[in-house]
């Protein structure tokens, strides 16, 4: 490896994978106050919501991130970002970070090129995975970016990201963690930019109507799709879609960057450490 540059040399498992997790964290860190609003949004108009949700309105991106800090203080469109990070530092570094791995594991000995068949085969088995591991941290997320705290005198369900873990658990069951939303992930993997965004919007917001119920709000995904449809029509899918579309752009924009930039980073390390002088 001596004389190579790092980017002549091919990044290991460790290196991708560590290196998609923190970059995925730094995009979230950057973009989460869109995540925030577009959940509130998405959540706006539900039958069942506390008293303090329907004292307050949101309109348009700007409108409720300035609405949150104005009414729950300057830290309020970051809530939930404990467990934002902790989804990244799972989600990505399995679906991004193993990648390659899974794709060389189904590729027949012996071939140069994986196969379209082999890539859709490796991208679905990262996604499961992904989605296996990371389903509770999002569940949480999702709860903390939709609970309004309006001074000391309200009261928060959660006392912090554990808390929330252990408290779901406790009242929902194990299950409560890990609410069925494989087929919201996956629309929303396999696309990009303003398409995606269009595909992605109406399962995004079921997503988040989903997992933010209480239990028994909501038989299952579908349930919560018809009763959206029936009490606020159609409309209702694309709730919070500006900032779910500047978030997906953003996001992937500063995930990337910063990604190909840390594997750079990380092998130049790895080489320095194996180097001989």
């Amino acid at each position: 490896m001596v004389g190579l540059k790092p980017s002549d040399v091919p990044p290991t498992t460790a290196v991708k994978f560590l290196g998609a997790g923190t970059a995925a964290c730094f995009a979230d860190l950057l973009t989460f106050p869109l995540d925030t609003a577009k959940v509130r949004l998405q959540i706006q108009g539900e039958n069942q919501v506390t008293q303090a949700a329907r004292r307050t309105q949101y309109r348009g991106v700007l409108g409720t991130i300035l609405t949150m800090v104005r009414t729950e203080g300057p830290r309020s469109p970051y809530n939930g970002l404990v467990a934002g990070l902790q989804r990244q530092m799972s989600f990505a570094s399995i679906r991004i970070g193993l990648y390659d791995s899974v794709k060389q594991f189904y590729t027949p000995k012996g071939s140069d090129h994986s196969s379209i068949t082999t890539r859709i085969l490796a991208g679905c088995t990262t996604g499961a995975m992904a989605v296996s591991c990371a389903q509770p941290t999002d569940v949480v997320k999702v709860r903390f970016q939709a609970s309004i705290h309006l001074g000391a005198g309200s009261s928060r369900k959660y006392s912090g990201t554990m808390d929330a873990y252990r408290t779901i658990a406790r009242e929902e069951g194990v299950r409560g963690l890990w609410k069925d939303n494989l087929p919201c992930h996956f629309i929303s993997a396999f696309g990009a930019g303003f398409c995606a965004t269009v595909v992605a919007s109406p399962v995004d917001v079921v997503k988040t109507r989903y997992m933010n119920s209480p239990p028994g709000q909501y038989h299952s995904p579908l349930d919560c799709m018809l009763k959206m449809v029936a009490h606020e029509g159609p409309t209702a899918f694309y709730k919070g879609f500006t900032p779910s579309f500047l978030r997906l752009g953003a996001w992937n924009v500063a995930m990337f960057v910063t990604y190909e930039q840390l594997k750079r980073a990380l092998m130049n390390v790895q080489m320095l450490r194996e180097s001989p002088f």
